[in-house]
């Protein structure tokens, strides 16, 4: 069963364009508007470097799962300098890009709206993206419901869906300093690092984080007082390591953060 007030919002646009990246949010959007509005909601996913591999692969899979069909397209924020510059408003470039690129899908469709997974807890926080949206003109039926990401989840949870609970999934481009360039060769190894710690560890959130030529391994700070945790840790770092030297000589250095996981810490500059 879906909650009526997110169902009526979604049959309002009679026809809408959703942004579906993988991540719990979007993913709840894109079953939701699908089961509301069936061939009327049309959804696209930005294949990007910046993408987990992983979030992708969960896209597909609930895509089958749910039998609807998903538009990739290149948005072209790799081809932006400013984006790849790495400003403090990066994602003001990035989503600019992808809303231009849906907006033209809408008009060819003549789809009456662009959709997001924006929730409630996003407007209090800083995301260039939500001035991109907003010249858009895009709509955030999440937000219109008065959702919040625990709503989500519980949503997701109240519908059977595998995903309700999986942890934050933000871009790979989060994982880089404010003001280090964004590269396709360092995105992957933010991607490999972390779905290496994940394999070998267990551990649901892994974040690396890369500034310059370095880069450190962030988990919960209680794991990394744990001694049997600890060493397979520093097992896994050794082993990203070997595998920079091969693919990623450009990072020097390879660590654990000993400060542990903490949210946006390469996100320098924040107003």
């Amino acid at each position: 069963m879906m909650p009526t007030d997110i169902q009526t919002i979604l049959a309002g646009y009679g026809s809408c364009v959703a942004a579906v990246s993988g991540g719990v949010d979007s993913l709840l959007l894109a079953v939701v508007a699908h089961r509301t509005l069936g061939r009327g909601a049309i959804l696209v996913h930005a294949a990007s470097p910046a993408v987990p591999a992983g979030d992708a692969a969960r896209l597909r899979r609930t895509a089958r799962d749910e039998g609807f069909a998903v538009r990739e397209v290149d948005a072209g924020e790799m081809r932006d300098p400013r984006y790849l510059q790495n400003p403090v408003d990066r994602c003001y470039h990035c989503k600019s890009h992808l809303y231009a690129a849906l907006a033209g899908i809408a008009r060819d469709a003549g789809a009456a709206a662009i959709i997001s997974g924006t929730n409630r807890d996003d407007l209090s926080d800083y995301r260039p993206g939500l001035v991109a949206a907003r010249e858009a003109g895009v709509r955030h039926p999440f937000v219109e419901a008065g959702m919040d990401k625990a709503a989500i989840r519980a949503m997701a949870r109240s519908m059977g869906l595998c995903f309700a609970d999986i942890p934050a999934s933000p871009c790979l481009g989060s994982r880089i300093h404010t003001g280090t360039v964004i590269t396709r060769e360092r995105l992957a190894a933010v991607d490999a690092a972390e779905e290496l710690v994940r394999r070998r560890c267990g551990l649901p959130v892994v974040r690396c984080r890369i500034e310059g030529d370095a880069a450190r391994i962030e988990v919960a700070p209680e794991i990394l007082h744990d001694p049997g945790m600890r060493a397979g840790l520093e097992a896994a770092v050794a082993e990203i390591g070997r595998v920079f030297a091969d693919r990623f000589p450009f990072l020097a250095t390879v660590e654990l953060d000993p400060r542990g996981y903490a949210r946006g810490r390469a996100f320098v500059g924040k107003p």
